[in-house]
């Protein structure tokens, strides 16, 4: 089994039980994302310490297709327990990710499970539910993503 095959399969794993969707107990920050081009829906929520701005706990909940399910998942386990400003630049890095098709070595252990996406790029039918999740939590922790990815933009 190669590397390709090991992704696949996280992705249908965590698509069919998705270990952080759920709600966050007293959640200090909630948002929406919506991809109406397929009609992937999720609200996003988080519990952020006010005293040294540590995520402790991240969840969402929603409908979508495996890709966004996953992706949401995944991502809800990778931002617990880092700072905003970390947050923020994990995820910069998967959207890097997702425009690029690649990232460094050390952007690539910050993503761990999700460089399980990585080839999405070659699948512009499904950019948008892949970055869901991400764009949303980018904006709770009050951060518009640098533009939206366009999945044209990824047709050769």
């Amino acid at each position: 089994m190669d590397l390709r095959d090991l992704y696949k399969q996280l992705i249908i794993e965590e698509s069919q039980n998705p270990a952080q969707r759920r709600e966050v107990e007293d959640a200090t920050h909630s948002g929406q994302g919506k991809n109406p081009s397929c009609g992937d829906e999720l609200s996003l929520e988080l519990r952020l310490n006010p005293t040294d701005e540590r995520i402790e706990d991240c969840a969402f909940q929603g409908v979508g297709c495996a890709i966004s399910t996953a992706s949401a998942s995944i991502m809800s386990k990778l931002l617990k327990g880092k700072t905003a400003a970390e947050a923020k630049q994990l995820l910069r890095e998967f959207l890097k990710l997702i425009r690029e098709g690649e990232v460094s070595a050390d952007e690539e252990e910050h993503l761990g499970e999700a460089m399980a996406f990585a080839d999405i790029s070659r699948m512009p039918a499904r950019v948008k539910c892949a970055v869901l999740a991400w764009h949303t939590a980018l904006n709770l922790l009050g951060e518009e993503a640098d533009r939206e990815l366009d999945p044209d933009e990824f047709l050769d």
